[in-house]
C-alpha cells in the first residue's frame, strides 16, 4: 500500500512535520527511530486493519524545527500538539528504538492519549552492564552487523543507508542524526525510568533476541517497570525485529492492538 504524505504546520509554521499515512480504522500512530523514516512491512501490514500515521521525527528529512526543542518534555509536548492537529485524542501508539522511547515518554506523561502501547526496543533506560554504544560513532559500514542478527541477510539491502558518494544524502543523514542526538547524547537516560510507572496503556515490548544496539537485557528494566506489560523476545532477529521477522512481528503487533 502506497501511503500518502502531506506537511502539517504547528504554531503558524514554528514547525513543520511531514507525514505519511494510510489505512482505516481505528488510528495506530509509529514513531520512528535513529535510522529515520521507513514505510516498510510493518507499517504496510498495519495499514490493512488500522488508520496508520507516522510523523518524521523534527530535524529529520523534510520536518523542520527541532531548533525550536530543548528537551525531552518539550518533545512531548510537540508531540501531544501535533495530535491534537491530527484529530487524535487518543490513539494506540508504536515506537521504535528512539521512537520508542518517546512513544513511553508519552504515554507516561499524558496517559490519556495512549489507548494501547507497542515499544520495539525502546531506548531511554540505562544499565551500566549493558551500554548502548554512541550511535554518532557507528559508521554506515558497520550499521548492519549492528542493527542485524545477519548482516548478510537480503533485508540488510532495504536499511536506509545514505549513498556515500552522494554529498546531499550524507548531509541530510548528518543533520538527521543531529536531531535525534539532542535527545540521548550522551546517553539516552533523562529520566523516562522513574516516569514509567505512570504508564497505564497495556503494553507489548518486543526486542530482538540478537540486539547489539539495545541489549534484550533492557526488554526485563522496561518490563519491571511497567504494571502489567508483556515482553516477546523474537528469534533470528536483532535491533530491527520489524524487517528481520516482519511476518512474526505483524502478527504480535495485530494481535495485542485487537
Amino acid at each position: 500500500m502506497t501511503p500518502s504524505e502531506q506537511i502539517i504546520e504547528l504554531q503558524a509554521g514554528k514547525w513543520k512535520t511531514r507525514i505519511l499515512s494510510a489505512g482505516e480504522g481505528n488510528p495506530v500512530v509509529f514513531l520512528h527511530g535513529e535510522g529515520g523514516l521507513l514505510w516498510d512491512p510493518l507499517l504496510d501490514g498495519l495499514a490493512q486493519r488500522y488508520r496508520v500515521i507516522a510523523p518524521q521525527h523534527p530535524g529529520s528529512g523534510a520536518s523542520q524545527g527541532v531548533e525550536h526543542l530543548e528537551d525531552i518534555l518539550d518533545l512531548v509536548l510537540y508531540y501531544c500538539e501535533l495530535f491534537d492537529v491530527l484529530g487524535l485524542p487518543q490513539a494506540a501508539l508504536v515506537g521504535h528504538s528512539f521512537g520508542g522511547m518517546i512513544a513511553a515518554d508519552i504515554a507516561a506523561i499524558n496517559p490519556e492519549r495512549v489507548a494501547r502501547l507497542v515499544l520495539m526496543a525502546p531506548m531511554g533506560v540505562w544499565l551500566d552492564d549493558h551500554p548502548i554504544p554512541d550511535i554518532s560513532t557507528i559508521t554506515p559500514s558497520q550499521l548492519p552487523a549492528m542493527l542485524l542478527s545477519d548482516p548478510d541477510a537480503p533485508v540488510a539491502s532495504v536499511l536506509p543507508l545514505p549513498d556515500p558518494g552522494d554529498p546531499e544524502a550524507l548531509l541530510q543523514a548528518s543533520m538527521a542524526m543531529a536531531s535525534i542526538l539532542q535527545f540521548t547524547w550522551p546517553f539516552p537516560d533523562k529520566g523516562l525510568r522513574r516516569r514509567l510507572y505512570r504508564v497505564k496503556a497495556d503494553t507489548l515490548l518486543l526486542w530482538g533476541r540478537k540486539d547489539h544496539l539495545v541489549d534484550p537485557a533492557y526488554g526485563q528494566a522496561f518490563l519491571s517497570a511497567i504494571a502489567g506489560a508483556r515482553l516477546e523476545l523474537i528469534d533470528d532477529a536483532g535491533h530491527l525485529p520489524q524487517i528481520e521477522q516482519a511476518d512474526q512481528v505483524l502478527s504480535l503487533v495485530t494481535d495485542f492492538l485487537g
